[in-house]
């Protein structure tokens, strides 16, 4: 497991793409590309709006507190567990297992805020990958060989946790 230490959390409060106020206004750019989405409330609205993710990655939680919108499961359904702050090897897994064969939805039993990072690094080039700036919108990035590698950069900032047996 890795864990995201408390003084390279203020990384992870800038958006890591273009910050969107209504995910509305990302439609029109969604149109022939894959999407990939982290967070309940973002895959709500794309399935709202008949936009299928190719692979969704949800908590059943916004901002903390229970998601009243849960997203419909689509395609495969993987469960994992993911503490806050962290990025399991299961949740990384799974994502590599979705982005390979889609579509699929991935319920994590925590927290998935993180998985943006790993998202990232497995979806194909020229996907997007949509996921919720809390109190501010929606982030859009698309999945360049650079976003790639600064995804890389941000994970080698997490520190393994080695569990006790």
């Amino acid at each position: 497991m890795l864990t995201l230490p408390e003084e390279h959390r203020k990384l992870f409060k800038e958006p890591f793409g273009e910050l969107y106020r209504e995910i509305a206004e990302i439609f029109p750019r969604l149109s022939g590309t894959p999407v990939y989405s982290v967070g309940d409330v973002v895959t709500h609205n794309l399935h709202k709006a008949g936009i299928k993710p190719a692979v969704a990655v949800v908590d059943g939680y916004t901002m903390r507190s229970p998601c009243r919108k849960l997203p419909p499961v689509h395609g495969n359904c993987i469960r994992v567990k993911n503490p806050a702050g962290s990025l399991t090897e299961d949740l990384i897994s799974a994502i590599n297992c979705a982005v390979a064969n889609p579509p699929a939805t991935i319920i994590v039993d925590g927290e998935e805020d993180l998985a943006v990072i790993p998202m990232v690094i497995a979806a194909p080039l020229g996907s997007i990958v949509l996921y919720g700036q809390p109190h501010e919108g929606v982030v859009l990035r698309t999945v360049t060989p650079e976003a790639q590698v600064t995804a890389r950069q941000f994970l080698e900032r997490f520190c393994p946790v080695h569990k006790d047996h």
